[in-house]
């Protein structure tokens, strides 16, 4: 593993780090932040997936968590949202390849050898993670915005005994049904829909639900609004009768202004389900 940076933070240090990953076949960087309490043993921790084009670097710069997780002792995890580098294939388009990962594994070529961003983030970097620092990998929550948001519910609701809460900011939330994920699953996963639905969150919330709390917070403001599926996943609580509070916050849009604007609602939410308050 190599260290790329470390760096005081709220009491705490906020690193990046980049390894490399038997998954996707490539190096991969993440960041981590570890409140100070993870000096004393380890604590628990909240994943953020981020969301298209961004690296590890957008949250973990842009959405304010820290100072807040810090207030709980609690770890935060931001991977990347792709694999990089030489050799793995990209797009033209912002919405597919490089930083379009979607969190699956890829099954058709060019993209199958290294886009397996569901085994890197589900098992290989939570197990990396916890061999090298001090998290607790019984007691985990997971967040993630637009395509991150999407990726946090769907790996939630698929391993429901891992995570004790959930959290989105305007998720994509019916990918099946959206311009936003159609063009996505086709070119990872090939023509056949019926492996697009284990990545539906919606589809998931109305056949599985989640067993813990979830939240949900998008803008009515939001420039993506007609491609996240708000809708069906609003419909999917109301049909599961799931325990969920999914709130539309005026004049908010899409972006890290949003984010930052509740993360410190998003990071309590975690705290009260991780500490069991």
């Amino acid at each position: 593993m190599e260290t790329i940076s470390e760096n005081r933070c709220f009491g705490g240090t906020q690193g990046v780090y980049r390894h490399h990953s038997d998954a996707t076949g490539t190096d991969m960087t993440f960041g981590l932040f570890l409140p100070e309490e993870a000096e004393d043993g380890p604590v628990p921790v909240i994943w953020f997936l981020s969301g298209l084009t961004c690296t590890h670097e957008n949250a973990m710069v842009k959405a304010g968590a820290q100072g807040w997780a810090a207030a709980e002792g609690l770890a935060l995890v931001f991977p990347d949202t792709s694999p990089r580098g030489e050799g793995v294939p990209d797009d033209e388009a912002y919405d597919l390849g490089q930083g379009a990962g979607f969190y699956v594994n890829a099954t058709v070529d060019p993209w199958a050898e290294h886009f397996q961003m569901w085994d890197y983030v589900t098992d290989e970097l939570p197990v990396y993670v916890a061999n090298h620092f001090a998290i607790d990998p019984e007691r985990q929550a997971i967040c993630g915005h637009s395509m991150g948001g999407h990726g946090a519910l769907t790996i939630a609701m698929t391993l429901p005994d891992r995570f004790a809460s959930v959290s989105a900011f305007a998720p994509i939330c019916n990918p099946t049904e959206s311009d936003w994920g159609r063009k996505q699953f086709a070119a990872y996963l090939g023509e056949n829909t019926a492996l697009w639905e284990p990545h539906d969150a919606s589809l998931l919330m109305r056949d599985v639900g989640f067993p813990g709390p979830v939240l949900i917070d998008t803008g009515t403001a939001d420039q993506f609004g007609d491609l996240l599926g708000t809708e069906a996943m609003a419909g999917a609580i109301a049909h599961r009768r799931q325990n969920a509070t999914l709130r539309l916050q005026p004049g908010y849009d899409h972006s890290y202004f949003f984010i930052s604007s509740f993360m410190e609602d998003h990071v309590s939410f975690h705290a009260e389900a991780l500490y069991g308050r």
